[in-house]
């Protein structure tokens, strides 16, 4: 593994959603694949160690360290019984379960589930990102009240699926060129 950085890893506030192991692995991914990555002010980590209940999709500013955390889905082909927690990751197409590992964030677009945002997969656990339209966008099945009253979001095919109410601020801070780092310990 690439060592992080010390000022790096010193810089984040310590947050009680983000698990330190994982941000420790996002921090070094991302600098293994600092080339393919046009900006490096934020980063995205979605931390399937916990529910889809809990705020586990995290904006991180690399400047100032502050964490933003929101909900977000995984995909149904990962947590198979709905539990709400996500069991397996998959890179196959037709699997309809997220994929873990490094992304470049892409294009926006406005498809099927409205305004979206374009992955391309950086590791061999995710290169196929792109074919399987593996993407961030919203859906009413990720809401607050879901979260509450269920105890956990709907499931997506694959994809990084945000509130409404949150999608406009990912949107504006992650952009085109920016890392998002899937994976659990």
């Amino acid at each position: 593994m690439t060592a992080v950085p010390a000022r790096l890893m010193a810089s984040v506030a310590p947050s009680p959603t983000l698990d330190p192991r994982l941000l420790a692995r996002a921090l070094a991914s991302f600098q293994r694949h600092r080339a393919q990555v046009g900006k490096a002010d934020v980063m995205a980590i979605a931390d399937y160690s916990r529910p889809s209940r809990d705020k586990r999709f995290h904006l991180l500013d690399l400047a100032s360290g502050a964490t933003t955390s929101m909900l977000v889905a995984h995909g149904r082909g990962s947590d198979p019984a709905h539990s709400g927690w996500l069991k397996q990751f998959s890179n196959t197409d037709g699997s309809y379960a997220s994929c873990n590992g490094a992304f470049v964030t892409g294009a926006e677009y406005v498809g099927k589930h409205g305004r979206s945002m374009r992955l391309a997969g950086l590791d061999a656990s995710n290169c196929n990102a792109e074919p399987r339209a593996i993407v961030i966008h919203t859906a009413p099945y990720v809401t607050e009240v879901m979260a509450r009253t269920m105890g956990k979001v709907g499931r997506s095919q694959g994809c990084f699926t945000l509130t409404e109410a949150d999608l406009g601020q990912v949107m504006a801070r992650l952009g085109k060129g920016r890392f998002l780092y899937s994976d659990k310990v």
